[in-house]
């Protein structure tokens, strides 16, 4: 596989296809893009986290950029410290949820936001042409240490005017934590103890080695679901190893859903606050359902955390996310923030004075189904295949912001293309599994014709 270059970052394999070079041409067009100016640079737990953070810094340096280093952080520690520093973008070194021999480059403004499509073309732009502005060595840049950082972020959090740190503290909260020996393994529980938990740690050792695979889901999930049934807690908490995204076990070792952690989020903050909400397509219509339930609308965006912010920002929605556990709360910073999730859950269950269990049971329920289908097996293209959908289907108003979804009353489906391989991803929603693939099916068989 070849190095991934999207609005995700720069990511690949360590020593194969991300390689030192590649590192300092992507690092230096980033830097000469900024044209000098301050740098915020963090990384997760990785193996190769320190060569590549050497590698970076120095390239910085090498074209005029001061960096501020933050050490092993989670993602959201470090757009916490472009807004502290008031530095004119920041880099992680992260793959987030990839295996262990990957790492890559993350790259955010000086919003704090990831690069958009426009800002990133720029940057692969300069990176193949590779016309570099180096400094003369009286014109290097500086580094410099925050060691501060994840206490920084952590005092941020608890100073929001809906984080009631005191009735959190009464309530003695139990808590496990996976934190899959990533950039989460000391921040979550350092948070967890400011607000009075016993925390319970597995893998949260920062030490790069990956246990269980890293991404969030309920197959990789069952360590902490078998503690949790055997050692009494109120609640189970995953990260994946940057720590911007968030899954919730109740107090039974029953996982809550990466879907639900937004739609929790969101529940917490539109009883504080009015305004709409945000999430992306492939999204769970529970996140509508809860925005409903408070006279307010959420809003749609394509896939990709960036494309949820602009969405929030050009509505002036109080709270977004996506439905891999992903929080946006932008009264802190513009990106997704296991953190900041974190406290809101324990918000919401301590001030309503229930169970992670009996909550998730109060919350609509839907399934999803996801499916891949191969283009040869429709002989078409995916460009044809989205386009025959929304033909098809133009009666239900198909929104094609994004690939093609089809909204039906007791559900949707939603096609996208895959950027890497010859396949059109298939996400479905219904009140039950079954139904939810039955969708699908149910498309794909109008498409071919049965």
């Amino acid at each position: 596989m070849a190095l991934m270059i999207s609005v995700s970052g720069i990511r690949g394999i360590f020593g194969s296809h991300l390689t030192p070079e590649n590192l300092v041409t992507y690092t230096a067009a980033y830097g000469t893009l900024l044209e000098g100016g301050t740098v915020v640079v963090g990384r997760d737990s990785r193996v190769t986290g320190q060569i590549c953070e050497d590698i970076v810094c120095a390239t910085l340096q090498s074209v005029g950029c001061n960096v501020i280093k933050v050490g092993i952080a989670p993602t959201p520690t470090v757009a916490m410290g472009v807004l502290k520093h008031e530095a004119a973008g920041g880099i992680i070194l992260t793959a987030s949820h990839n295996p262990a021999q990957w790492n890559a480059l993350k790259l955010l403004n000086e919003k704090s936001e990831f690069l958009d499509a426009d800002r990133g073309r720029d940057v692969i732009e300069l990176a193949q042409n590779g016309d570099f502005s180096y400094s003369t060595y009286d014109r290097i840049g500086s580094v410099s240490e925050d060691p501060e950082a994840i206490q920084t972020h952590i005092d941020a959090i608890l100073e929001l005017p809906y984080i009631d740190a005191e009735l959190i503290r009464k309530k003695q909260f139990t808590v496990a934590v996976d934190a899959v020996n990533g950039a989460g393994s000391v921040a979550l529980p350092q948070l967890l103890e400011k607000l009075g938990a016993t925390v319970h740690r597995l893998n949260c050792e920062p030490n790069g080695i990956f246990p269980h695979n890293p991404e969030p889901l309920p197959e990789h999930l069952t360590e902490i679901c078998d503690f949790i049934k055997s050692t009494p807690c109120d609640l189970g908490i995953v990260t994946d190893p940057d720590a911007d995204r968030l899954a919730l076990v109740d107090e039974n070792g029953r996982l809550f859903g990466e879907e639900y952690t937004q739609v929790a989020a969101f529940d917490l903050m539109l009883s504080k606050k009015p305004g709409d909400t945000a999430t992306n397509l492939s999204s769970s219509r529970a996140s509508d359902d809860i925005s409903e339930k408070y006279g307010q609308q959420c809003h749609r965006a394509a896939v990709g955390e960036i494309n949820v912010v602009k969405v929030m920002q050009e509505k002036g929605a109080v709270i977004g996310g996506e439905g891999n556990g992903g929080v946006i709360n932008p009264d802190l910073h513009p990106g997704r923030d296991a953190l900041v999730g974190t406290a809101m859950i324990l918000q919401l269950l301590a001030e309503r004075d229930i169970t992670a269990s009996e909550y998730r049971n109060s919350l609509p329920h839907y399934e999803m189904s996801k499916q891949k289908v191969q283009l040869s097996d429709l002989g078409m293209d995916a460009d044809d295949l989205l386009l025959e959908v929304a033909t098809r289907y133009s009666d239900n108003n198909p929104d094609r912001t994004d690939g093609v979804k089809i909204n039906f009353d007791d559900g949707w489906v939603h096609f996208r293309k895959s950027n890497t391989e010859p396949i059109v991803r298939v996400y479905s929603e219904a009140s039950s599994a079954g139904e939810a693939e039955d969708l699908a099916t149910n498309v794909l068989k109008v498409l071919r014709g049965v």
